[in-house]
């Protein structure tokens, strides 16, 4: 990845962030790594620890945001969260969000895919 596309991928996370903020989530941590992976922000949300990956593309991309989180994404991040939970014992119940980032020229949206995980949000078509 070329340092132009991770200073585009942090700022996605940052606008995701402040997204999350405004809808009174409270950020827990952000970056969290593992040996199998990363996880962009966790968060909690009522009765959920919310773990979040944040793709952000320009609008016209080939394929809308969500659809490069590839089921080996799913998997390393599934981990990586097994691996927090164990660390940081909650009694909250996971849950496993995409936040996509769209730019625009003069614009960014923000389109929160709760519980994108499971399997009737598998093939969502937008």
């Amino acid at each position: 990845m070329n340092k132009d596309s991770i200073k585009k991928g942090k700022l996605g996370e940052l606008k995701a962030e402040f997204f999350l903020l405004k809808k009174n989530y409270k950020i827990l941590e952000k970056n969290y790594h593992s040996p199998f992976g990363e996880i962009d922000i966790i968060a909690k949300d009522d009765d959920y620890i919310v773990f979040i990956e944040v793709k952000a593309r320009k609008t016209g991309s080939i394929a809308s945001p969500c659809c490069f989180v590839t089921a080996s994404k799913k998997a390393k991040i599934i981990k990586t969260a097994m691996i927090f939970l164990t660390k940081f014992n909650s009694d909250l119940q996971p849950r496993f969000d995409i936040i996509e980032v769209i730019n625009s020229y003069d614009k960014s949206y923000i389109r929160h895919i709760k519980s994108a995980f499971d399997v009737e949000n598998e093939y969502e078509i937008f």
